[in-house]
């Protein structure tokens, strides 16, 4: 058996015996057992199918690479396992809290407890049902005005008039003109001017009040919207050669065909701000689907007031003596502590408002085009997030106020800035007025967006060799839009607004609204 024992070993080390070793140790007269033939072969097969090279020699090193993690790197690295760590550390961080406020506070959390008063659903209620009326008042505006058009092209077909008749009817054209822009935007200011009003000074809970606010702002922009659309189209049935035409899409239903209440009905309900004789249209309602959408927003509108009322309310409480006595590290501690649970509450309610609510919305109304948002998370300039984020609010600033203006002449920086102006307008009476505190801050905030995308435009335009937008550029403008808007931002205006409302009306839950 020595000789089975000196080819395993032999195998072991990975060094195949030469045949003269093994005639030489044959003819060595050395004594050997007799084995059999399958004995012998049993060891000498088992090497075959072992690596005929020698093991310790092969090249490790026989080529140029680069660092995973290194700019010369061929192919970028996948980061999923930073990205399960991140997400396991903030569920086990902010479990952590979770824990130490339950320690601190108690269960904050009460169904039966309420701070606002009788008054104030009784207000809210009648302002949600008159509110839209201000769309009705439009669409009786825009039937006198398309019976008046329908007469002047009908009257311009039987007749053709002497030059002192085409002026008289250009002069009465305009008059008319002007009398339905007037009747317009009376109707809808007074919509904006009668909800503020109350909102002000007759709802004093701030969330009954920003729920008003903020379905009067979207009557607004809706009848606002279709005042315009409905001025242009008319504008393309008397004078088709002054204009340019109209999309195809619109061919299915013509102006004035539109002017009907079934189609203001539709365009009520239509999860857009901007309005449009037709819409794609999708085949069926996926009733599956709106139910699982509606889930989720009652789901994700508990989570929001969970963590509200037993993590951000406290907070914000606690915050108060820090921002009376001007204590700056303090006031930077508390921002940077609330801006996990803010930036917690608002990713939830834009899923809850963009994706599930607005997604239901449409299925209902069988709206087909439901871009209401893009990937705004990647974005890497201020203005690719304000273009992606918000797509409905979007799409009315540019349909009807950026391109209006540069189309008559205005720079587009000047447009730019209006636009932003008009934005932090809507932002301060959406946030100011349900506070009943008309402090700026959301205003000041949307102009400050401005430098911002001064800041962070030319990033996106700078180019590597290849052509490419380089990495380091895409992370510092993503990250100047995560640190500006959600860690300082978004803080910062709740501990002001929180701090005024209580210098105004001291604890939210006071004993007399439990009275009134």
């Amino acid at each position: 058996m020595a000789t089975g024992t000196l080819i395993d070993t032999a195998v072991a080390t990975s060094h195949e015996l030469p045949n003269t070793l093994s005639s030489n140790q044959s003819n060595a007269g050395q004594t050997k057992p007799v084995q059999s033939k399958d004995e012998v072969q049993a060891p000498l097969s088992s090497s075959k199918t072992r690596s005929k090279k020698f093991r310790h020699t092969f090249a490790i090193h026989s080529t140029r690479k680069a660092s995973c993690l290194s700019h010369d790197s061929e192919a970028a690295p996948s980061f999923l396992g930073f990205k399960n760590l991140m997400v396991l550390m903030l569920i086990v961080s902010n479990l952590r809290l979770m824990i130490e406020n339950f320690k601190k506070y108690g269960v904050l959390i009460c169904l039966s407890c309420h701070d606002y008063r009788r008054q104030d659903v009784i207000y809210g209620s009648i302002l949600y049902l008159l509110v839209p009326c201000h769309l009705f008042v439009a669409y009786i505006i825009e039937l006198a005005a398309a019976q008046q058009a329908k007469g002047a092209v009908a009257r311009a077909k039987k007749t053709e008039d002497t030059p002192q008749q085409a002026e008289r009817e250009r002069k009465r054209f305009q008059t008319t003109w002007h009398l339905i822009a007037l009747a317009h935007g009376i109707n809808a200011t007074l919509n904006l001017i009668i909800a503020t009003t109350v909102v002000y000074y007759y709802i004093h809970h701030p969330g009954i009040g920003t729920l008003c606010e903020i379905h009067a702002v979207i009557v607004w922009l809706k009848t606002s919207s279709y005042a315009l659309t409905n001025r242009d189209l008319r504008h393309s049935l008397m004078a088709p050669s002054d204009t340019s035409p109209m999309p195809e899409i619109y061919t299915s239903c013509p102006y004035p065909q539109n002017i009907t209440l079934r189609n203001l009905t539709y365009f009520w309900w239509a999860p857009t701000l901007v309005y449009q004789p037709v819409y794609p249209r999708t085949d069926k309602i996926r009733w599956p689907f709106v139910f699982k959408r509606l889930a989720e927003v009652v789901g994700l509108s508990i989570v929001i007031w969970i963590a509200s009322a037993q993590y951000a309310a406290p907070l914000l409480q606690n915050s108060l003596d820090k921002i009376s006595t001007l204590d700056l590290t303090a006031i930077l501690e508390r921002i940077l502590k609330l801006s996990t649970i803010s930036l917690f509450c608002w990713l939830a309610g834009f899923f809850a408002l963009f994706h599930s609510f607005l997604n239901a919305l449409a299925e209902v109304t069988r709206f087909g085009d439901r871009e209401f948002y893009t990937d705004w998370w990647n974005s890497y300039s201020v203005r690719s997030y304000w273009t992606t984020w918000n797509k409905p609010v979007f799409h009315f600033m540019k349909r009807h106020i950026y391109s209006p203006l540069v189309g008559r002449g205005v720079p587009p920086q000047v447009a730019q800035i209006l636009v932003f102006v008009f934005s932090g307008v809507l932002h301060e009476l959406l946030v100011g007025v349900p506070t009943h505190n008309i402090l700026g801050v959301a205003f000041l905030g949307m102009l400050l967006q401005l430098p911002l995308i001064i800041l962070t435009d030319p990033l996106p335009r700078y180019r590597d060799a290849a052509g490419h937008v380089p990495v380091n550029a895409k992370v510092v403008g993503n990250l100047v839009f995560w640190v500006s808007f959600c860690l300082v931002g978004q803080p910062l205006a709740a501990l002001l607004y929180f701090f005024v409302w209580q210098a105004k009306y001291g604890s939210v839950s006071r004993n007399v609204l439990w009275s009134s």
